[in-house]
């Protein structure tokens, strides 16, 4: 017991040294950061852009005390950010692994979709040119892109490139053709209504594709063409026997 007792203040002595040694060593560790490196396959957004919306995420911060995924989680609010990794490099680094959005649409005039139908913000980054310009009620960007990958082969064949497609709030769709023409499809039967387009475009109408203002296939047979000067007319489906 007596030799428990001559050893219980070394032994207290011992675990204040380790505490206050780690203590400073912690301090010493936890320096501010003084370096950030951006990596990542980047085609649209500059690693100019992505540090200057890094850096007020990282101010005041120190390099072990750093919440990484509080700091992944704000970054991954930055316009364009599909998926972020963070890890800290020695002794006074932090790493970011950026994954950027892939803009494969223009959605309701303000936003941008990637493949997933999901919509973001292109923020102060120029969009790519060339995009098909899609719109619909809020959360039918994947439905929308999908009708839109459907159509786009059927209209290549016409030689048809579709520029803007839209979905109604009540269901109806609507679509532009090079950036001319317009189509009302409408909400039903709308793989029989695209037959009759067809049709009609290669049996008369792609010949007098710059005269059409738009055309209406919302008709039981047949379509309605608005000619550019002149009131809406009617072609009826040969195939309909009237």
């Amino acid at each position: 017991m007596s030799t428990l007792r001559s050893s219980l203040p070394g032994l207290i002595l011992l675990l204040v040294l380790l505490v206050a040694g780690g203590r400073a060593l912690w301090l010493w560790l936890d320096r501010p950061i003084e370096r950030v490196s951006i990596r990542g396959d980047l085609s649209h957004v500059s690693a100019g852009y992505l540090r200057e919306a890094l850096a007020p995420l990282i101010e005041g911060e120190t390099w072990l005390s750093v919440d990484l995924g509080e700091l992944r989680r704000r970054a991954r609010d930055i316009d364009w950010m599909a998926e972020v990794s963070v890890s800290r490099e020695w002794p006074d680094a932090l790493a970011f692994e950026l994954y950027e959005e892939e803009p494969v649409a223009r959605w309701n005039d303000t936003l941008l979709l990637n493949p997933q139908g999901e919509p973001f913000s292109s923020g102060p980054v120029t969009p790519p040119s060339g995009l098909a310009d899609l719109a619909g009620p809020e959360g039918s960007g994947a439905e929308v892109l999908a009708y839109y990958d459907y159509l786009r082969p059927r209209f290549v064949t016409l030689g048809l490139e579709i520029t803007q497609l839209r979905l109604e709030a009540r269901g109806a769709w609507r679509l532009q053709l090079n950036d001319g023409v317009w189509v009302m499809l409408g909400r039903n039967d709308r793989n029989a209504r695209l037959s009759r387009l067809t049709a009609a475009w290669q049996r008369q109408l792609g010949a007098q594709a710059s005269q059409i203002r738009y055309i209406d296939l919302r008709y039981p047979n047949g379509v309605a063409v608005a000619w550019h000067g002149e009131t809406e007319t009617g072609l009826e489906d040969e195939s309909s026997g009237s």
